[in-house]
């Protein structure tokens, strides 16, 4: 798809569709310029109530007179008042889904005149996630991009970096939205491979004899059950000062979690390739951090494997040594992810960060605890984790943080070793599963995030197809740019 801008009146523009913005209170600029021009079809739809303005709400005018196009598209802004980055990329994504579902040639946006340059960002990224779903493996697609999106009022440095932020959430879609016989630690490390050769980033990549030289036996204990290797991903986006210790972001990439030996039913088997959007979206975030060439060294680390069953595979009762030297007792297989991001957390110490960040679809029980649409933080470091809390307020991705009081940390406090992979029954399981990964991050300032309920949509939204919703690349871009510029 073509993305570009335009300076041009809404009067000028020669396209099938075009889409307005409309607020619960007012028309905006765009809007009342293009009523004026098919004869107040606009207001007298406001006036009936067919058109309320409300958050993402879509309508549909056919062939209005007055303009050579095929259709108008309303999108409901909600109240002036309460315009933010989240409800431009929701209420742009929205228009864009609805205009995937038929076949368009050039569509025009002309959502307001006025906004920021970083609202128009967040809009544009939002209208390349709208019109790209997950059919990925359809022979007709259910939603088609337009050939040509032409944008208003967005200049070559915003649209360069809205069309950027979108690919990057795109990427990690599609990694998420892939089947796992197509996304496995290699075609992983591949994909990243690629990442790093259009973004000038250093690549490296440890293979099961690199893992095995550098004692990772908690990653690879997870391993073993598969006939598909193990990868390490580490990825360094070098855009600071030479010198200065860089953020670390840590991702969990389980392409495929069959629970081991502690078995899945196959319901809760069906959407496990997406058990490694933690890993996708560490990368989805450096692709959209080097691409804005943010003044900050950054270091991406994705931890890949898969976890099958196979008469080699790591069973209930052993005792892994970890990187670290720390030993961990198994008592369940599907608490595999921990496992995995014990050693690659403990690698991400050796780049000496600044502050770590990790993130996961690790619990079930944190989905229990905040729904499907907000993550979990927790942290050994409030301030830190505040710095995180502000960076997804600013962009709307919903985060909360868990308490992670010490007697939390008891409950993974082993009898034969130093620690075990699960807490003492299922209560406050996401917080126990943090409370593992914190004895593996000496005092490091870092903030785990629990991406389990918002990395991937059962159901479509109005703004995004079900599948990998690309959660948090957004709030991961908006960290990185805070602390280039503290």
């Amino acid at each position: 798809m073509k993305v570009t801008g335009t300076d041009n009146k809404i009067a000028d523009f020669s396209g099938d569709v075009i889409v307005v913005g409309v607020y619960e209170d007012a028309l905006s600029p765009p809007a009342d310029q293009l009523d004026n021009l098919i004869g107040g079809s606009i207001t007298r739809l406001v006036e009936s109530g067919d058109i309320t303005g409300k958050p993402n709400e879509v309508t549909t005018i056919l062939a209005p007179s007055g303009l050579p196009i095929l259709r108008v598209l309303a999108i409901g802004l909600g109240k002036k008042e309460d315009l933010n980055l989240r409800r431009a990329y929701e209420a742009s994504a929205t228009a864009a889904v609805a205009l995937s579902s038929k076949k368009v040639e050039k569509a025009g946006i002309f959502l307001d005149d006025f906004w920021p340059a970083e609202m128009i960002e967040q809009a544009i990224a939002g209208a390349l996630v709208g019109v790209t779903g997950q059919d990925l493996y359809r022979k007709e697609k259910k939603q088609n991009a337009p050939a040509e999106l032409v944008w208003s009022s967005a200049t070559e440095e915003v649209l360069e970096k809205g069309i950027a932020l979108g690919n990057a959430i795109n990427l990690t879609r599609s990694l998420v939205n892939r089947c796992a016989s197509d996304i496995y630690p290699a075609t992983f490390a591949e994909e990243a491979a690629v990442v790093a050769e259009n973004h000038d980033l250093n690549i490296e990549v440890w293979d099961k004899a690199k893992l095995t030289e550098e004692n990772c036996g908690s990653l690879l204990a997870v391993a073993r059950g598969s006939v598909k290797d193990p990868r390490l991903v580490i990825l360094r986006y070098n855009g600071g000062k030479k010198g200065d210790p860089p953020l670390a972001l840590v991702g969990k990439g389980v392409t495929f979690d069959s629970g081991g030996l502690s078995l899945k039913p196959s319901d809760s088997m069906i959407t496990m390739k997406c058990d490694m959007a933690g890993a996708a979206t560490v990368l989805g975030a450096i692709k959209a951090i080097a691409s804005w060439k943010l003044p900050i060294n950054v270091v991406a680390l994705c931890g890949c494997v898969e976890n099958m069953i196979s008469g080699d595979s790591y069973k209930l009762g052993d005792i892994l040594t970890s990187r670290s030297g720390k030993t961990i007792e198994v008592l369940n297989t599907d608490a595999e992810g921990r496992l995995v991001l014990a050693d690659v957390l403990n690698v991400a110490l050796d780049e000496k960060p600044m502050a770590i960040v990790d993130l996961a679809t690790l619990t079930g029980a944190c989905v229990v605890a905040l729904g499907t649409d907000t993550a979990g933080l927790m942290t050994n470091e409030p301030d830190w984790c505040h710095e995180i809390e502000q960076a997804s307020l600013a962009t709307g991705e919903k985060m909360w943080q868990l308490p992670m009081y010490p007697e939390f940390g008891e409950q993974v406090k082993s009898q034969i070793a130093d620690v075990k992979n699960v807490g003492d029954g299922r209560w406050g399981g996401a917080i126990t599963a943090a409370k593992f990964l914190e004895e593996f991050i000496d005092d490091t300032p870092w903030t785990h995030i629990d991406i389990a309920g918002p990395s991937f949509a059962e159901k479509p939204k109005p703004y995004c197809s079900g599948g990998a919703t690309g959660f948090a690349v957004r709030t991961l871009l908006e960290l990185a740019r805070r602390q280039a510029t503290s």
